[in-house]
């Protein structure tokens, strides 16, 4: 049986605040580059939005076509991402909210 799957696309506005946030290199503290996220921690996000869309809680009460993401990365210690549902059937990932200043334990 083939898993139903949600084409994901990610929003320029996500793109920005990942940037703004953790730059194109890794800090001196070790905290991830915006590549380093993309490749390890975006992947499983996108996988979540596209196999389990209709099981994330609603971002906005009453709007069951934005849905909440709330995880631990690898690379940071949570992540929230609000995706939407589109008219096409597409989820389209708007906001990113990256936790880089909890220490891991």
């Amino acid at each position: 049986m083939t898993e139903h799957r949600l084409t994901v696309r990610v929003s320029r506005a996500v793109f920005d605040d990942l940037d703004r946030v953790l730059g194109s290199e890794r800090g001196p503290n070790g905290e991830p580059s915006v590549n380093d996220f993309l490749t390890i921690d975006l992947l499983p996000i996108v996988d979540t939005f596209a196999t389990r869309f209709e099981q994330l809680p609603e971002a906005v009460d009453g709007r069951s076509d934005y849905r909440l993401l709330i995880s631990a990365g690898l690379l940071v210690r949570g992540v929230a991402v609000v995706g939407q549902l589109t008219a096409d059937g597409s989820v389209e990932l708007l906001q990113i909210h990256l936790d880089l200043h909890t220490e891991w334990e």
